[in-house]
């Protein structure tokens, strides 16, 4: 994932602090009660990756037993693959197969709309793509977590309203998370005030991205009493400070919970994906250990070395 990349070389120039709640945060958790038990669900971006073999999936596993091996590893993935073309039917079928036959405590696909609909109608008469998309990933059943729509940098504030007439037009039990790059949408105070305003009258989510160089995506507005986290760590060389980070993330989703927050979507992101289960591994333990997850850590083939010192979060 490149979004958001700077130069190794200006990371030590980022200020890594997660900004204060937004104001959005406080209406949508205004009168709740902390959940008994939240659920949590913590992945990556994709299962494809031949690096992992013999570090999460077995020597000489094929690519196509990938997917196989991933829901043994983790409850859920943010589902890029079908963003660069609407799915068939049958491929999401064989998808959901693999993970009722291998998944062992339930898992979750969270499919990204297809760029067909996001980036190229730019949701203008986008009905016949919207349904096709649809259908498709209705195969997946109880399977299916939320969908996110991710729209194009130069989708700005101008196109406010097509983005409030697509959204209104999804089906209402669609569980959909929507992420905007546009500086506008947070730079301008109004706008942004209408924008989050209109996620929640609509029940849909706002897609936080925690990335090195947009600094602004990291809004804090809750829409609805669910999170839907992109994390983009910065690699091994960065390790102590991507941990950090996630430490931070624990304390803050901490007060979340403690104010009625019921659903925890947190998917890790590497600019280089080779070790990006070792960063899912520690977010797991942290968030097992400080938020009360019970979510199974993943089983390396060959232990990952200690790779950062646990520090006291509370």
């Amino acid at each position: 994932m490149d979004f958001g990349k700077v130069a190794a070389s200006a990371l030590a120039g980022v200020d890594f602090t997660l900004p204060e709640d937004g104001k959005q945060t406080a209406e949508t958790l205004k009168g709740l009660k902390p959940v008994a038990a939240p659920d949590f669900y913590i992945g990556c971006a994709k299962w494809g990756r031949k690096e992992w073999v013999n570090m999460i999936y077995p020597p000489k596993t094929k690519e196509a037993d990938f997917l196989d091996q991933y829901v043994k590893h983790f409850n859920s993935i943010e589902l890029n693959a079908v963003f660069y073309s609407i799915p068939n039917a049958e491929l999401i079928r064989k998808w959901r197969i693999k993970a009722e036959e291998n998944s062992v405590n339930g898992f979750v696909f969270c499919p990204k709309f297809s760029r067909t609909i996001s980036h190229i109608k730019r949701l203008k008469d986008a009905e016949v793509p919207t349904d096709l998309y649809l259908s498709s990933i209705s195969e997946f059943g109880k399977f299916l977590g939320p969908c996110f729509l991710q729209l194009g940098d130069n989708f700005g504030p101008k196109n406010f309203e097509v983005l409030e007439n697509y959204l209104k037009h999804l089906p209402h039990d669609l569980g959909v998370f929507v992420e905007l790059r546009h500086e506008e949408w947070f730079s301008d105070r109004d706008m942004r005030s209408r924008l989050f305003e209109l996620l929640a009258r609509l029940n849909k989510g706002a897609v936080i991205t925690d990335a090195s160089g947009r600094r602004d995506c990291l809004h804090m507005e809750l829409t609805i009493p669910e999170i839907f986290i992109r994390f983009v760590g910065n690699g091994q060389e960065f390790k102590d400070s991507d941990f950090a980070r996630i430490d931070d993330w624990v304390a803050r989703i901490k007060t979340w919970l403690d104010k009625g927050l019921k659903k925890v979507y947190f998917f890790l992101h590497q600019h280089d994906e080779k070790d990006t289960p070792i960063l899912a591994n520690y977010t797991i333990q942290q968030f097992n250990q400080h938020l009360g997850a019970k979510v199974a850590e993943v089983d390396f083939i060959n232990e990952p070395k200690e790779i950062t010192k646990q520090r006291e979060l509370f």
